[in-house]
């Protein structure tokens, strides 16, 4: 079971630019709070949780510290007051660089502390040190095979009917996303920032393009990528080559 990630910050585009990129990794579940105190509820299990019971915390807690209403210093000492939360890994997100607020959130038994703005790639590292330390693994697989197609994505090699299929690095990045997301719609949007990174202008053609190329090279395999007509695409194990093209 993916380790549940509970986001408690008031910005929605950062929340929402955290949850994303967590949940693309395949190894995590998450949660979203825009208040402290809907935090303080799902964390507690007294509020509307998306996964899990009222007896089940989250496994690790990102959280803003300045959030209006309970800001997250309040919050940190209240979790660590709580049997449930007590031994949850916390890491305070914020814009404060001040070492008093950094200090001060430590010994309210913060795990790790993270100044805005952050990179993502160390935000999700940070995430899976705290997670190590506490116990859980959240590596994500290392394999996938439907019995037609199998995917290492260790050593980025692919097969289709026991047969190897020769992928450029962005066709596989491509492939990698959409099977690690199978059977969800993955936004045009969502792959073009992930594959070709957020200061890409080209063409917009340029993502079909490259959908194209890769189920050709896929053959029969191919067709378990479909196009969602205005949003984008998704992959579904066993399609065909006629369900599966533009």
């Amino acid at each position: 079971m993916k380790p549940t990630i509970l986001i408690i910050e008031d910005d929605p585009d950062i929340a929402e630019s955290i949850r994303y990129n967590l949940e693309r990794e395949g190894a995590f579940s998450t949660l979203v709070a825009l208040t402290g105190e809907d935090g303080l509820r799902m964390a507690l299990g007294t509020g509307k949780r998306q996964t899990g019971s009222a007896d089940t915390p989250p496994d690790l807690i990102i959280l803003d510290l300045n959030l209006p209403g309970m800001n997250g210093f309040e919050l940190c000492r209240r979790f660590r007051s709580e049997d449930q939360t007590r031994r949850v890994p916390i890491i305070l997100l914020t814009a404060r660089s001040e070492e008093s607020d950094k200090v001060r959130g430590l010994e309210l038994g913060a795990d790790d502390y993270i100044t805005k703005p952050f990179s993502v790639r160390e935000l999700v590292a940070r995430v899976r040190a705290a997670l190590r330390r506490s116990g859980l693994e959240t590596q994500a697989p290392a394999l996938y095979d439907d019995g037609q197609m199998k995917i290492d994505y260790d050593d980025f090699s692919v097969e289709c009917q026991g047969q190897s299929v020769k992928l450029t690095r962005k066709e596989f990045a491509l492939l990698s996303i959409l099977s690690r997301h199978k059977g969800r719609v993955v936004p045009r949007e969502q792959l073009l920032d992930q594959v070709w990174g957020l200061e890409y202008y080209g063409e917009a053609r340029t993502l079909d393009v490259h959908i194209s190329g890769l189920r050709k090279k896929l053959g029969i395999c191919g067709g378990g990528i479909e196009t969602v007509i205005g949003i984008g695409y998704r992959f579904r194990p066993g399609g065909t080559v006629e369900n599966g093209g533009d």
